[in-house]
């Protein structure tokens, strides 16, 4: 088996070289004791060649926890060899982590992705020459394309094969390279040969965690240290400065030698952020996209395919023909009424809003593949940093569209502690995938199918995140600076059809795969105890368990407008997964009955609700806890059992407030009924804006855990 490890810059394309390359033959988990995520698959064709994709670095230097699990993984596992991915339309920013890489002793293999993007600027890139100057292997391909991928595959594998003796690319000064060799001499007991020279260097840059894993005599400390003093008192500077700039240094002269440059002017990408990116235009045009996009999933192309699934699918194919077959086989009444009342009752409500759900993920798979939404995180952190948030929050946040949970575990990206405390609790406001058919549901059927429900739910999360964010910021828990945040933007390209379509097929078969599990069990869950009462007797579904539960809770929610038992024990129900809001509604409105006879369910449903009560119950479902899964992630990232609790009581509680302002206020305005509900929502109001407008907290709070 040989193995290949997949490195390169964020916004390379490394992504879409590993996917073109292993096709189906991937899987995904998490890499060792952290939530990174970790992809492994096998060359295509070649089951003896595994490729590894490691987390997209800007530098080895472990900063972040990225740049720690690679590199651990290139010195402890010792992959065979090193495709790193350069994006050749930015090859000096790229050059910077390859010659980290070539460092380490593992033979690299360099593959120039985008060089028709080069192309088409008139630039040029000397391939051969750059290699000489790297002395390794360089090889041109454009991955959306799929061109050149073979022949940097094989040469990963001719490198990995055929090992040659590690001879180090001498880079730097005279002055540090003799400093090197004398280190590397000191060293000679305690690492093997090819990795001489990256401890070398790292114990130049007097690097703490690498020296302390080679547990060198005091003796030999000495010399080192004194050899570093030498240098820095020499160069007038620190050791790592020094390094940094003389691999700058380096890579500007491979750049002098190796890259004709033709292009005059600005470049297309250049000139389309002009646009996008516009202090003033940048939002509007944000807003306008994503309505745009909520507008084709949710009351256009998505609707009319939701309609059919509902009317056809699950109305005249599944429901009738599982019916007769449970029938000819001669089952109980009651197993037929787990199986069509229960099950398909409410997973095939949940099914029901798929079409919507793709066509949602197709636009968002778009967009980020052409490069776009990289923009919009440039966008939002101007907007972020003027409340006092990090730019970086908005990456998490942009994954928690499709689910909260990576959306969590992407927080750890964020080094400030606060920051990052702070994202986790807001990441899930975001209407993520499960919350997508709630969303379908109220705009569908309670709403007519205006257009503006779907796109208003996606603000309202961001709305949530920045007003919580100043709320938040102010207190003494999270008063501080915030931290910078960098980001390379791509250039502008067409979308890779195998992409979009890859990217949309794995985000709905993790929609289904839950809805063939939580919401299939969960549904039989809530059809037990909706046709049995306390005895264990079948009952009218108002003398059932589920019934006798949501009256109890009905008084807490009275005052959001919503107080119908139903709507109670379905939002309860979306804490197992948020899509069970929708399916605890099948059930208890019969979804595989009035189905079967061609009626319309939601025409039920809407009868238990006003625009007023459906918006309430809304913006509910959309702020308050996430699901149970949501709530593991946030303990696990929060490592501490009271930031925990203090998330999920922060995000219920604002969701009940918001909830109870919209409705009260609401229905003042429309029905111009002042009662004491009124004033207690106005007092929220004037609360809510104190806390937005307050002078920040100078004093700071010690961390809970």
């Amino acid at each position: 088996m040989i193995k290949i490890a997949l490195t390169g810059n964020p916004n390379s394309g490394k992504t879409t070289v590993f996917n073109q390359l292993t096709g189906s033959s991937q899987y995904v988990g998490n890499w060792p004791g952290v939530t990174i995520e970790k992809k492994e698959g096998f060359l295509q064709g070649r089951k003896t060649v595994s490729l590894i994709d490691l987390p997209g670095i800007y530098s080895l230097s472990p900063y972040s926890l990225e740049e720690v699990v690679s590199r651990d993984y290139l010195l402890e596992e010792h992959p065979d060899a090193i495709l790193n991915i350069v994006d050749a339309s930015n090859l000096e920013r790229n050059l910077f982590l390859t010659l980290q890489l070539i460092e380490t002793g593992i033979p690299v293999v360099v593959a120039l992705n985008m060089f028709d993007v080069v192309a088409r600027r008139g630039d040029r890139i000397h391939t051969k020459r750059l290699g000489k100057w790297l002395g390794s292997t360089v090889v041109e391909n454009a991955a959306i394309r799929r061109e050149g991928l073979d022949s940097a595959a094989d040469a990963a594998i001719q490198a990995g094969t055929h090992k040659a003796t590690f001879e180090p690319l001498k880079i730097y000064s005279d002055e540090v390279e003799a400093a090197l060799e004398k280190i590397s001499s000191l060293l000679l007991d305690s690492v093997t040969s090819d990795q001489l020279r990256w401890y070398a260097v790292r114990i130049f840059e007097r690097d703490e965690k690498t020296l302390g894993k080679l547990n060198l005599s005091a003796e030999k400390r000495l010399q080192i240290d004194e050899l570093i003093k030498g240098v820095e008192a020499r160069e007038a500077d620190d050791s790592e400065n020094i390094i940094t700039y003389q691999r700058y240094e380096y890579i500007s002269k491979i750049i002098a030698d190796s890259v004709v440059k033709q292009q005059v002017g600005m470049s297309v990408s250049d000139k389309i952020d002009r646009i996008v990116t516009n202090r003033w235009l940048g939002l509007p045009i944000f807003a306008l996209v994503m309505t745009l996009v909520y507008y084709l999933a949710i009351s256009t192309i998505g609707t009319q395919m939701t309609d059919w699934v509902n009317d056809v699918l699950f109305g005249e194919i599944i429901p009738p023909a599982i019916e007769n077959g449970l029938q000819a086989l001669g089952t109980a009444d009651w197993l037929q009424s787990l199986v069509l009342d229960g099950i398909v009752a409410g997973v095939g409500a949940v099914l029901g809003f798929l079409p919507q759900m793709m066509v949602l993920f197709l636009c968002l798979a778009i967009l980020e593949d052409s490069g776009y939404m990289a923009r919009i995180a440039f966008v939002m952190d101007r907007i972020f940093r003027k409340f006092g948030l990090s730019g970086k929050s908005f990456i998490p946040i942009l994954i928690g569209t499709g689910c909260s949970v990576p959306g969590i575990m992407a927080s750890r990206t964020i080094e400030n502690e606060k920051d990052r405390r702070m994202t986790i609790i807001t990441t899930s406001f975001m209407p993520c995938s499960a919350k997508l058919p709630i969303i379908a549901l109220i705009a569908s059927a309670l709403f007519g199918g205006v257009w503006w429900v779907g796109p208003s739910a996606y603000f309202v999360g961001i709305a949530a995140i920045i007003l919580s964010g100043i709320i938040l910021k102010k207190s003494r828990m999270f008063s501080g600076d915030v931290s910078p945040f960098v980001m390379e933007l791509p250039a502008y390209h067409w979308p890779s059809l195998r992409n979009v379509v890859v990217q949309t097929w794995d985000r709905l078969k993790a929609f289904v795969k839950k809805a063939g599990t939580i919401i299939l069990v969960a549904s039989a869950v809530i059809w037990f105890t909706s046709s049995f009462n306390w005895s264990l007797q079948m009952s009218d579904v108002s003398d059932s368990i589920l019934a006798s539960i949501g009256n109890f809770l009905k008084p807490l929610f009275v005052p959001l407008g919503w107080g119908d038992w139903k709507a109670v024990v379905a939002a309860i129900s979306g804490l197992v997964a948020k899509e069970n809001v929708v399916g605890t509604f099948g059930i208890l409105y019969g979804f595989a009955e009035v189905a079967e006879d061609g009626a319309e369910i939601w025409d039920l449903l809407r009868e238990s609700f006003t625009g007023l009560t459906a918006y309430s119950f809304l913006l509910f479902n959309l702020l308050c806890a996430p699901c149970f899964a949501a709530i593991g992630a946030i303990r696990r990232e929060m490592n501490c059992a009271r930031w925990t609790w203090f998330a999920v009581a922060y995000q219920t509680i604002l969701a009940y407030v918001v909830s109870f302002m919209f409705y009260h206020l609401g229905s003042y305005i429309v029905y111009r009924q002042f009662t004491a509900m009124t004033g207690l929502a106005a007092a929220f109001l004037l609360v809510f804006v104190y806390l937005i407008v307050r002078r920040p907290s100078k004093r700071v709070a010690r961390a809970a855990c």
